[in-house]
């Protein structure tokens, strides 16, 4: 059964209305990303709880998403600052996030998401919410990487396509057809995901430029919203992978892999890897 709820996940340093540079940042209110996060979740009645468990800095980073959504017209905001597993397992936990309409993860390290959240009773509350309720689970960087089953841990841009570069780990697993990576133009982490797919060919690996995000309904359609691109590596024709025979830290190759490029408002369906671009006469939505 297709999951009811929505996935955004987000490539980081979305815009939160708090700077005054314009360069190809949309008009906040109306276009940016935070402000589709809050329609897909109802307006700005909606119950939205703020999860800054990746950060080193929660409090400055919940204090940003609380200014940013309070520009957006929300009222009813909450911060859920889970440091230990502890923390995933209280009743102002369960009863926050039973009653949100929206959960925003903030970027950090995606490890802590998974070692703090993954397997316990909240992140059950989530996958059993996302599976049967229009529930809206957002992320940034680390918060939108850790959506997926198969996680990047980490790795150096630097060192990437050598084997062994990248580090992978299990995340949320609220999407499996998925690898998910962010910063991906400004950090340079090409080389980084395609070896996540030469390590998971049968998966789609997502590399989304920062104040970039996509909205995922039914676990397999998807569309472009922010001010930059989004990149798609599709290894389902690979004519060649070295990964598996090489020995660690032997630069890898891949042939025949299939590279998409996406902006606002193209759209993508996941199970059966058709593109749809949009007009050119459609702009900013």
């Amino acid at each position: 059964m297709a999951p009811k709820g929505i996935l955004i996940p987000i490539g980081g340093n979305e815009d939160k209305g708090l700077e005054l540079r314009e360069d190809f940042r949309l008009e906040f209110v109306e276009d940016s990303i935070l402000s589709h996060v809050v329609r897909e979740a109802g307006g700005p009645d909606a119950n939205i709880v703020i999860i800054p468990t990746a950060s080193s800095i929660p409090e400055e980073v919940s204090a940003n998403y609380l200014r940013a959504f309070e520009q957006l017209g929300c009222r009813n905001l909450k911060v859920l600052n889970i440091r230990n597993r502890m923390h995933s397992t209280t009743a102002a936990t369960i009863s926050a996030l039973e009653s949100a309409d929206c959960v925003m993860f903030s970027g950090g390290d995606q490890s802590k998401i998974a070692k703090f959240i993954g397997g316990t009773k909240a992140h059950e509350i989530l996958k059993k919410r996302y599976q049967n309720e229009r529930i809206v689970i957002a992320g940034t960087s680390a918060g939108a990487m850790a959506m997926s089953k198969e996680m990047v841990a980490g790795g150096s841009s630097q060192e990437s396509l050598y084997k062994g570069a990248v580090h992978m780990r299990i995340g949320l697993g609220l999407i499996e057809g998925l690898i998910i990576d962010t910063h991906f133009i400004r950090r340079g982490r090409f080389g980084r995901l395609a070896e996540a797919v030469a390590i998971h060919p049968t998966l789609l690996g997502l590399g989304l430029a920062e104040d970039t995000g996509i909205i995922i309904e039914n676990g397999n359609h998807f569309r472009v919203i922010g001010s930059g691109m989004v990149i798609l590596f599709d290894p389902s024709h690979l004519s060649h992978n070295s990964h598996r025979v090489l020995p660690e830290g032997t630069p890898i190759s891949l042939g025949n892999l299939s590279v998409h490029i996406l902006a606002n408002n193209d759209e993508f369906m996941i199970n059966d890897r058709r593109v749809m671009i949009s007009p050119l006469e459609a702009g900013y939505i």
